[in-house]
């Protein structure tokens, strides 16, 4: 049986994103430590439901803010409560402004060894309308301080899609990113989340998005330049510079093998059944002050609701599906065939594989056989 990812969602930000959605408060002094300690009491509640762990993923939030010797503590908390295999990836999601060499030595002293860089665009003008704490020139110091600390596996996050961003300004940013010769590049088209500053922008028609077609020509010329420097499309948004570099991580959530969340709003899965924990971090501090577990609900998906996440999840990697789950859809091999015809997706080693175009509309050939 594969290992189980360990996620730790630290709820913490300096300030928060126009764009972004994910459980996050700005009260950091005040409530980090309880947090630490409450993470620590729900390891050791949910270890019994897992075995060893291979993959520590410390996400948010802004991971990267945490004191140094509150992140120390917690890790090293976390190395005692829980079983660890002795290859474990250990990441940490940290933004520009928030690393310096003697932050980024600190992290390497901890065991960290990958690092998710949150750049989103080296491009200025990009970068205020995201809302972002550091300029260009942070991100590229960010980057040489993580090198000099020692870090091998780094990788980029940016962001395409922005308004009024054309294919000439993303291009600039892709080059700036491969100028550092990162792992692993994660590229997001910018969604529009709702209840966020960005969606209240758009409802009142202060900002226009690009269409679909304009969605188009950034994936694929993303998916073009990025191949053309050696790296590998294995996901949707995610391009690794060969196998060893892409998340082992993330390749648990895309191939249902068990993960644990920790902390508020974190999802969890054991292999049957899947639960998430309260999203405020108050109310999640409060369960386990109680004694309890902070689940906010728990299902066991059924065989159909399985080969339908299957479906959802296999076709936005480069691995694919396979026959055997296409099989159940009625008149499957008429879709297979025309899907094929029209260049989405491709047939081998028994398995239906995406083709780039099929990435692009993933979520539609998971609706073709569901």
């Amino acid at each position: 049986m594969a290992d189980s990812g360990l996620y730790v969602h630290v709820p913490f930000c300096a300030s928060k994103c126009p764009y972004c959605a994910f459980a996050s408060c700005t009260r950091l002094g005040h409530l980090a430590p309880a947090w630490r300690d409450a993470v620590l009491a729900e390891a050791r509640r949910r270890a019994g439901s897992f075995g060893t762990f291979d993959t520590l993923y410390l996400g948010g939030g802004t991971p990267g803010l945490l004191d140094d010797d509150l992140l120390a503590s917690l890790v090293t908390g976390l190395r005692r409560a829980l079983p660890f295999a002795r290859d474990v990836e250990s990441t940490i999601e940290a933004n520009p402004a928030d690393v310096t060499r003697d932050r980024a030595s600190a992290w390497r002293a901890m065991g960290l060894d990958r690092v998710s860089l949150g750049v989103q665009s080296f491009d200025d003008d990009d970068l205020r309308f995201l809302g972002r704490r550091h300029a260009a020139s942070q991100a590229a110091a960010a980057l040489q301080a993580l090198r000099g600390a020692g870090f091998t596996n780094v990788g980029i996050d940016l962001i395409y899609g922005l308004p009024g961003q054309t294919l000439a300004t993303w291009r600039d940013t892709l080059d700036r990113a491969l100028s550092f010769g990162p792992a692993h590049l994660s590229c997001y088209g910018l969604t529009v989340e709702p209840r966020t500053p960005l969606a209240r922008s758009v409802h009142a028609g202060r900002v226009v998005m690009p269409d679909e077609s304009r969605f188009e020509a950034f994936f694929l010329e993303t998916s073009r330049r990025l191949a053309a420097s050696g790296y590998v499309h294995y996901e949707v948004s995610n391009f690794a510079l060969g196998p060893r570099s892409a998340s082992r991580h993330n390749d648990k959530y895309w191939h249902h093998v068990p993960y644990l969340g920790l902390g508020p709003s974190a999802h969890s899965f054991d292999g049957a059944r899947r639960w998430w924990n309260v999203r405020g971090v108050e109310p999640w501090l409060r369960r386990l002050g109680q004694g309890g577990l902070p689940t906010a609900a728990t299902e066991r998906p059924t065989a159909e609701q399985h080969r339908l996440e299957v479906l959802a999840v296999g076709f936005r990697t480069s691995s694919g599906v396979g026959l055997p789950i296409l099989r159940a859809t009625p008149g499957w091999q008429a879709i297979l065939d025309a899907q094929v015809a029209d260049g989405r997706l491709e047939v081998a080693d028994g398995r239906a594989v995406p083709t780039v175009r099929g990435l692009l509309v993933a979520d539609a050939l998971a609706r073709a056989f569901a």
